[in-house]
């Protein structure tokens, strides 16, 4: 009777220690009553914490489901598990979640955060490096095809001996790269199934050529470049996934190309401009951004373009303070593009600056309006002060300043020495003024055209006192950091 005793006991202790874990499409289901037991009885495991309203959430699931369900089959000890973040918000809290969707991978039950792509195959990819070597032992042609069919890109060094230095120099770079896979052979029937020899690294992937071999010396910093640059497809679509790998890559110069999907335009276009993408693959990458999306129209905006303009193209270079180029003939051809994008690499094109047309009115209220055209006469008359408000139409704060900034412009209408004008920021560009934060309010003083920044509080008091001031007021530290601090200051750089 003591030993059946016992053994309901520990029944019931386990029953109420251990909440079942239930999964969905083979992802885990963890509340804060069965986190732990998931975290602890597996040694790793990714947690997406989710919200059901968030869209980003909701194009992730059928992803993450897919790379569940994968790393299921292929019999790996990773689990993939998720949070409804908004029922089990103490565990979100605890866990330091501030967005949606937040991944936590869950290491021998330490937490790093996941840094890899949206896509079944990167999530794949990410948390197998993240548990195995830093690249795969091939050790047959089989297990080569295997290795490499099962990816869209996977990255194979062919070294004989697995301790030389260019062993050593790819073992680093598999070792560095998190969002691709790496493969390693030392067996000569690999090296003859792929035409290679003896200290080559070949990126094969399921697009474009099929393969790209690095023909350079082994050295980091080359291949992690070639890796970069030839692990994209020739055309890149713009999208969540990729954005990331767009602009964190080390080419900076883009020729986007703004498509509608409606239209086909992607049908049409995205051949033809392959031929171009190849001889300048090292120089400018080729950037799809398709129109009809309602989270592209800010790109849009910032290029001072309109959905019925498109298809259309520019080029942008990302080191020089977004600098924008705008081609003279729009075409999309193949020849077209090929001369827009080399006239860009000899530096044969000017600036492409955004300027409105003049309204005839411009000076006709107490609140001037400027345009690119007409920015530097006004601004930079040395015989006023001129006081100028950088705005964006969209700029909540902005909206809340207008009338604001009216009545200062109706109490010193009668100041002769005075000019208070606006700009809308993301309409007029000026080479040699930057906005990032709108409202930008400026005083370019007269006889030095010296710029003083407001800072204050943006209250007709604050503003009169700062004019009054000669730019001296509201420049105190404190009231900096505390507008630095306004989280809902939008910028103009966050496209």
């Amino acid at each position: 009777m003591k030993f059946f005793a016992l053994i309901f006991t520990v029944t019931c202790y386990l029953t109420f220690t251990f909440a079942k874990i239930e999964t969905e499409d083979s992802v885990l289901v963890l509340t804060k009553d069965n986190i732990a037991e998931a975290i602890g009885q597996n040694d790793y495991v990714l947690v997406e914490f989710y919200a059901p309203w968030c869209g980003h959430c909701k194009a992730l699931a059928p992803e993450y489901a897919k790379a569940a369900k994968k790393l299921e089959e292929g019999g790996f000890s990773v689990k993939l598990a998720k949070v409804d973040a908004t029922v089990e918000t103490e565990l979100a809290e605890k866990h330091g979640v501030r967005a949606y969707p937040t991944l936590k991978f869950y290491r021998k039950g330490s937490a790093i955060d996941y840094s890899g792509g949206r896509q079944a195959d990167d999530i794949i990819n990410w948390v197998i490096k993240k548990t195995g070597p830093a690249a795969k032992d091939l050790p047959t042609v089989e297990e080569a095809k295997s290795f490499i069919e099962a990816r869209n890109v996977a990255i194979v060094g062919f070294f004989k001996d697995a301790e030389s230095d260019g062993a050593k120099v790819f073992l680093e770079v598999a070792n560095a790269v998190d969002d691709h896979v790496f493969g390693i052979s030392s067996n000569e029937e690999v090296f003859s199934e792929y035409g290679v020899e003896d200290g080559k690294v070949v990126l094969f992937k399921k697009f474009d050529e099929g393969r790209s071999e690095f023909n350079d010396e082994l050295d980091v910093k080359k291949l992690q470049n070639f890796i970069s640059i030839h692990a994209l497809p020739l055309v890149v679509d713009f999208n969540q996934d990729t954005a990331q790998k767009i602009f964190s890559g080390d080419i900076k110069s883009h020729l986007l190309v703004f498509l509608s999907e409606e239209a086909g335009h992607f049908e049409e276009y995205v051949e033809k401009i392959k031929e171009p993408a190849k001889k300048f693959r090292k120089e400018v990458l080729f950037v799809t951004i398709n129109a009809d999306k309602a989270d592209h129209e800010r790109i849009l905006e910032f290029f001072g373009m309109k959905k019925n303009e498109v298809p259309a193209m520019r080029i942008i270079q990302l080191e020089q303070n977004m600098a924008k180029y705008k081609p003279e003939n729009p075409e999309l051809s193949s020849e077209n593009v090929l001369e827009f994008v080399t006239a860009f690499v000899e530096g044969k094109l000017k600036k492409h600056l955004l300027t409105q047309d003049l309204p005839e009115d411009w000076n006709k209220k107490p609140v001037k309006v400027l345009v690119g055209t007409n920015f530097h006469e006004v601004a930079f008359d040395k015989t006023k002060n001129v006081l100028v408000e950088f705005y964006a139409p969209w700029c909540g704060h902005c909206q809340q300043l207008a009338p604001i900034y009216e009545a200062l412009a109706e109490k010193y209408k009668d100041n002769e020495d005075l000019v208070i004008a606006k700009m809308d920021a993301t309409e007029n560009e000026l080479e040699d003024i930057r906005i990032v934060n709108y409202p930008t309010i400026t005083l370019y003083k007269k006889e030095t055209n010296e710029a003083a920044s407001y800072k204050g509080e943006r209250t007709l008091q604050g503003l009169s006192k700062f004019i009054d001031s000669d730019g001296t007021y509201g420049q105190a530290p404190e009231e900096a950091q505390e507008e630095d601090e306004d989280d809902d200051v939008p910028r103009k750089d966050e496209l």
